[in-house]
């Protein structure tokens, strides 16, 4: 992997010194990402999307890292709680499972990203056909109108990349995986894949592939 691992290094070089965060979901790819940002950036603020629908070992790993890395750790919420949401809408996990993306995902996140020129993300080609032809750096528009550099440094690696990069440095990994799970999101929403071959297949029931924080913004040139 010494390729694609240089090419994530010099991406990251090349932009964790500017106005930049990380959005992070502490899932392995995300993981081994953190490990090279902060490496450059001890102080790099990471961004976790707070739905209140987390797996309770996700939240706890997250709490773990935290504390082990020494995280410029940011949690980002909806205005509207868990109980407010479901007295309102009801189960809209159940009903509507774009709106409760939109709602307790892609707003906060959008929120959340007015104040940096540069989001570096953790996605990777081979997750989905919807990611297929992620660039390492892309332009995104936020609904304000700020144009923001979006930077996937692990865009070429592969599953065996990932895996061979948190082996070799010892990076812990969510508990989760151990239990069949290979794309983890909140826990209503989250199954174990139905298709071998598609890892995000156990997400929403296979309805969809995409909870909203990388289609919601308008892509522009890179």
């Amino acid at each position: 992997m010494s390729d694609v691992l240089t090419e994530a290094q010099q991406a990251v070089r090349a932009a964790v010194d500017t106005h930049a965060c990380f959005t992070c979901s502490f899932q392995a790819e995300d993981v081994a990402l953190l490990h090279l940002l902060i490496r450059e950036r001890p102080d790099l603020p990471v961004l976790f999307l707070e739905t209140g629908y987390h797996f309770s070992a996700t939240t706890a790993f997250r709490d773990r890292l935290r504390s082990a890395w020494n995280l410029n750790l940011i949690n980002l919420q909806s205005t509207l709680s868990r109980a407010g949401q479901e007295a309102q809408h009801g189960r809209l996990y159940e009903s509507d499972p774009t709106r409760c993306c939109q709602i307790r995902k892609v707003e906060p996140l959008m929120s959340g990203l007015e104040p940096y020129d540069v989001w570096f993300t953790g996605l990777r080609r081979e997750q989905s056909p919807t990611r297929a032809n992620l660039q390492i750096e892309e332009q995104h528009r936020l609904p304000t109108g700020k144009l923001l550099r979006k930077i996937s440094p692990l865009a070429r690696w592969t599953w065996r990349d990932v895996m061979a990069y948190t082996t070799a440095n010892e990076i812990p990994l969510l508990s989760l995986y151990q239990e069949g799970y290979t794309s983890i999101g909140c826990e209503p929403c989250t199954r174990k894949p139905a298709d071998a071959d598609n890892p995000r297949s156990g997400r929403w029931g296979g309805h969809k592939l995409e909870c909203g924080i990388h289609t919601f913004t308008d892509k522009g040139a890179a």
